[in-house]
């Protein structure tokens, strides 16, 4: 029987073939970006799953333009983000509240969760990606979190994972933004099996059949077809990636970071950073050094202090409009002029007394919008 479980329709599909949940995302036209709606779907779908006992794994991909897969997720609907922040649309805090919780709940998940991150996995993308329990990269895998480059900073997670990358990787994937294949993503860690794309669709078609019921089995028969490919990826250097960045990247401070590549004249890695916006960079440099040390669901509660004070930066004496948050995405996604005006301009007019107030809660413990997310949930 085919009998579905939970069904969504519009921007996220849902269904379940016998013991296996299947969600695709269905916003095409705008390579499935995020929006709250979105995040609602997937996460009712979810916990109503999570306690339905016809269903024994999930998995998840997105819709691309041309039919099923070649994209995941672009991450949240930063327009939408703008044009909230202006409007002072208290659903621009429900957002990443309930963003933060689906991410955490996804980490914790008591099923197999699967994800087929084809084509573009981007910010909220890798959100609901790095926590599942199989992540399957593909040749057509882009994978980033190119926040810095909106003024903003690597969050769903992203402190998270990222610091749980091998050396300072991490610290150079949040601050340059750099944009991975599917084999570089899992040298990275950040995915768990590579598989060419073209056998997507059988795999998929396959899920329902397995025997479920031994989880790990039922991995580990979707995994052995690509172990070569998989462990080949694993110790595949990207050739962007040296000694000399990962000593420089884990220099002590932003400036000491753009010194050591100064001196390794690493050119490509310096011109990235000179893009993005200098007090969101040293903001981000905290956060994933910080969080190394965190259990998720603190780490996850750091970043929604992070992004009130990323919209609402009143210890800079700045409204919403003068963050460089939104002054990222009028850049980018609304103008689209490309030349952003952030304040500061320049990296070395960062000072700790505009970064260490980002990591000053606005809220009390007991009153904190994520104060229920649990370290050891499962």
């Amino acid at each position: 029987m085919n009998e579905p479980a939970f069904l969504a329709q519009g921007d996220v599909l849902a269904e379940v073939q016998q013991q296996v949940g299947l969600i695709t995302l269905n916003r095409a036209k705008a390579l499935n970006a995020l929006s709250l709606d979105m995040v609602r779907s997937i996460s009712q779908v979810l916990m109503a799953w999570q306690n339905d006992p016809r269903v024994l794994a999930v998995a998840m991909r997105g819709m691309g333009r041309e039919g099923a897969f070649g994209a995941f997720c672009a991450g949240g609907d930063i327009r939408f983000f703008h044009q909230a922040a202006l409007a002072g649309d208290p659903l621009l805090e429900d957002f990443f509240t309930e963003e933060y919780r689906l991410n955490h709940v996804i980490h914790h998940y008591p099923k197999a969760c699967l994800v087929f991150m084809d084509g573009v996995v981007m910010g909220g993308g890798m959100g609901l990606a790095q926590g599942a329990r199989l992540r399957i990269a593909t040749e057509r895998t882009k994978m980033a979190m190119p926040e810095t480059m909106i003024g903003l900073f690597p969050d769903v997670g992203g402190g998270y994972f990222l610091s749980r990358c091998q050396g300072s990787l991490g610290e150079y994937l949040g601050l340059t933004g750099q944009m991975l294949t599917g084999t570089e993503a899992v040298f990275a860690g950040l995915a768990d099996v590579l598989c060419d794309s073209a056998s997507l669709p059988d795999l998929w078609s396959q899920l329902p059949s397995l025997n479920w019921h031994h989880p790990a089995q039922a991995l580990q028969a979707i995994t052995q077809k690509y172990a070569s490919a998989t462990q080949t990826a694993k110790h595949s250097l990207p050739p962007w990636w040296s000694d000399a960045l990962n000593q420089a990247f884990n220099a002590q401070s932003l400036q000491d970071i753009v010194n050591a590549l100064v001196t390794a004249e690493a050119t490509p890695a310096l011109d990235a950073l000179r893009k993005r916006s200098p007090l969101m960079l040293a903001v981000t440099l905290a956060q994933i050094r910080r969080a190394r040390h965190m259990n998720l669901s603190d780490e996850l509660r750091m970043e929604r202090d992070l992004v009130r004070h990323s919209f609402h930066p009143r210890h800079l004496s700045r409204t919403p409009a003068q963050s460089d948050t939104v002054e990222g995405i009028r850049a980018l996604a609304v103008d689209k002029d490309h030349t952003p005006r952030w304040s500061p301009a320049h990296i070395g007019e960062v000072t700790t007394d505009m970064v260490t107030p980002f990591f000053n809660s606005p809220w009390s413990a007991d009153a904190h919008p994520l104060r229920a997310l649990q370290a050891s949930e499962v």
